[in-house]
Formats: structure tokens, sequence, C-alpha cells
């Protein structure tokens, strides 16, 4: 299974917005732009709403029904390891293979000398084609590489070999993560990453490294735009120089994962891929379910009060909520508002606090990133929720698709 040149990864917490997502994807084609519509859920997601991989197939394939798409879509097993991959074999054919959590640890010695003794080679001065500087490499480095990611590469190749023993090795697409770190890849390190996933035998069509800067949920870059443009386009030069050096699948592409609402960074992006002709992979976050609540808050009436109710209940478990994204947001309680500050706000006022609209007065970018981790407060209070979102469905949707279209398929590109 070949992924096409652009794709999109697609998130939806609760599983209803399928078709507005789809209808922004049909709004690109219909203008030239042919995008790959990837529905992504991770375990972690599943866990707090109290869904299935089942769930996201189902609301994939309605979607592409309704609205008679005919080109490729796909459905992520977003994030998985050999814990989880199980429960997402039989429904999806794009697999994420998150093995962030292995980087640091050792392999084996032997393992480590065998890896250091192949791409030996490339020691010294290592020319990339369209770089203005080769990289200088020394074994050092190659070992210190070895030492801190082949026993996850390996990782990533019983994953895959796990996989590919259930569904074949040609039935879906394998996407390579280790983003979710403190400490960037550099390209010259990607190289050796890639060198070590074609001695795994996986065949990557997408790679998610860790650039430099923050990726923080749901709001935009931060970090030094010019540092990761010229990051991002040494990874798309090494990239295509390790397809031919190490017979990795020639459609390899990058994958920016948080990367919704990312603005500052679509311009460059957008420029690099039409320099080098490459495409990317777009991994968005929890930017759905806020279109959900600013749909909401817009709705007025019992749509306003139920965002109203989530702001308050996931203020008062600011701790619980936030603590699993603490490495991916920046949130101060005491800088938020009040609930009984929130309670005298309009539907406009709530939504546009929450609208990532930078140039608006009102956006609050810590109002944001909570409401992006309270998606659990809406999941438990189950049909209140999501009967509320069927009733206000028309508003909601608009929200999304323009979202989709207008803020991240646009700039991305067009």
């Amino acid at each position: 299974m070949k992924l096409e040149k652009y794709s999109f990864g697609m998130g939806d917490r609760f599983a209803h917005q399928g078709q507005a997502q789809l209808q922004a994807i049909i709004k690109a084609k219909n203008k030239g732009v042919n995008i790959t519509p990837v529905w992504n859920k991770s375990h972690r997601e599943h866990i707090t709403i109290g869904s299935s991989p089942d769930d996201v197939r189902i609301e994939a394939d309605a979607a592409v029904k309704a609205l008679g798409w005919d080109g490729q879509y796909l459905v992520d097993a977003d994030h998985i390891n050999m814990d989880t991959v199980d429960g997402f074999i039989a429904s999806s054919d794009f697999f994420t293979l998150d093995v962030a959590d292995y980087i640091g640890k050792p392999a084996a010695e032997s393992e480590i000398n065998d890896f250091v003794a192949k791409y030996s080679e490339f020691a010294g001065t290592l020319h990339i084609p369209g770089m203005s500087e080769p990289f200088k490499i020394e074994k050092s480095f190659i070992e210190k590489v070895a030492r801190d990611f082949l026993f996850a590469i390996k990782e990533a190749g019983r994953i895959y070999r796990h996989i590919a023993g259930v569904k074949g090795g040609d039935n879906f697409v394998v996407e390579v993560s280790m983003d979710e770190v403190e400490k960037p890849q550099t390209p010259e390190v990607l190289f050796f990453i890639l060198a070590g996933l074609a001695q795994e035998g996986i065949p990557a069509q997408t790679i998610a490294p860790k650039f430099t800067g923050r990726f923080n949920k749901g709001v935009d870059y931060v970090g030094d735009v010019n540092q990761f443009a010229s990051e991002f386009e040494d990874d798309l030069l090494v990239i295509r120089h390790a397809v031919k050096t190490f017979g990795l699948p020639e459609n390899l592409k990058l994958s920016v994962h948080s990367g919704s609402d990312k603005f500052s960074i679509y311009k460059p992006i957008n420029e690099l891929l039409k320099k080098y002709d490459a495409g990317p992979h777009l991994k968005t976050a929890g930017t759905t379910w806020l279109e959900e609540l600013i749909g909401l808050a817009l709705a007025e009436g019992n749509g306003l009060v139920l965002a109203k109710k989530i702001y308050r209940q996931a203020l008062g478990r600011f701790e619980e909520l936030t603590d699993p994204y603490k490495t991916v947001i920046d949130v101060h309680k005491d800088q938020l508002p009040i609930p009984e500050e929130v309670d005298s706000w309009s539907g406009e006022k709530f939504a546009a606090t929450l609208r990532h609209d930078q140039k608006n007065p009102a956006f609050d970018l810590q109002f944001r990133q909570l409401l992006h981790c309270a998606y659990k407060v809406a999941a438990e209070l189950e049909s209140e929720f999501t009967d509320t979102i069927l009733e206000y469905e028309d508003v909601i949707a608009a929200q999304v698709k323009d979202n989709f279209f207008k803020r991240h398929i646009q700039p991305l590109f067009f």
C-alpha cells in the first residue's frame, strides 16, 4: 500500500465530525490539490473516551460513503506500541509506531558494534546533495547514535513484523514516531536513524522526528521559525539521500506531529515542499474537539451553557487533566479566567477566547490549552454532550470545515 504525496491526519475525539473533515479535503481536491485523509486516534484517547479502534473505521467509512469520496483514505493506529497494537490491527491500515519511550535504552553491545562497523563508511565528510556544507561525522558519533536509538529502532522492527505477520507487509502504511521526547533529532542523526530502519527492513513511508522548538497542543509553534525552516529543509534533503542510499520507500516523507495550529511554520513548510516537490504528512491533535466547543458556544442556548459547564469542571480538575500533557502545554492556572467571569460571557465572547485567531485580542492561549486537555470532562458527560453536539451539528460542522480548510489546508498546500 502506497501513501499518496499529500496526506493529512485528522483527529476526532468523539467521532462525529467525519463528514465535516472530509468536506474540507473535497474542497481542496476541487481546487486542484489531492490530499489523502487519515483518521487517527490514539490508545490514550480511546481509553479516555471509552471508544474503540473499530469506531474510527466506522466513522471514516461512513463519511466516505455519504460524500462519495473515491480517493485514498486511511485509518491510523496512532502512537501504538507492542502493548497496544493488537486492538488496532483489524481496523487500521496506517500504523504510527511510537518508539520514543525506548530512546536511550541500551541495545546489546554486539548489536551496537555491528551497527558502527556497518555504517562507519559514512565517517569523515558526509556530503548530502543539495546541502551547502557537508556533515563532519566521527566514528564516535555513529556509536552515540547507536547507543541512543538502536534499541528504539529494533523495537519498531519488532512491532512492524508483528503487524505484517497478521495483515501482510503490503497491506498497510508504516510511520515511525520519535517526536515525543525533549531533545530534537538533528538531520545527521536522522540520516543514521533511517539507516537503522532500513537495516530492520521497515518500509517506513513517513518519519516523525522531534524538531527543534516546542509543538504545544493546539497552539502555534514556539521557537525560532528560521531555525525550524533550515532544519526542515536539511531533513528533506537527508530523506531524499537516505532513500537512494539505503533503499527505503521512494515516497518516504516527513511527518509533523501535533501539527494543528502551527501557523507560523506553515509558510516555510509550504515553500520547501514546493522547492523540493515533496509531500508532508501533517497530523492534527485536538483541533476538532475545540471546534465542537466553539460551535456549541456560538449556538448559544443549551450549547453555550454546556461549554461553560465543561470549562468550570476543567478548571476544577486542572492538575488531573493537564498532567498527561505537561510536556506539550504551557498553562498557568492562576492566569485563567474564573468560572464566574466565563459565566457572564456571550457565545461570541467564549468562541473568540477559544478560537485560535492571534489577531483577535480576545484570544486566550492558556484558555485554549486547558480546554484542549478537557475532552475527558465531555466524555464523562456522555449523552448530555453527544446529544447537544448533534443538536447543533450544522453550526459545529461549519467550524470544523472552515478550521481545516482555511487555517490548515490552504496555507500548507496552496
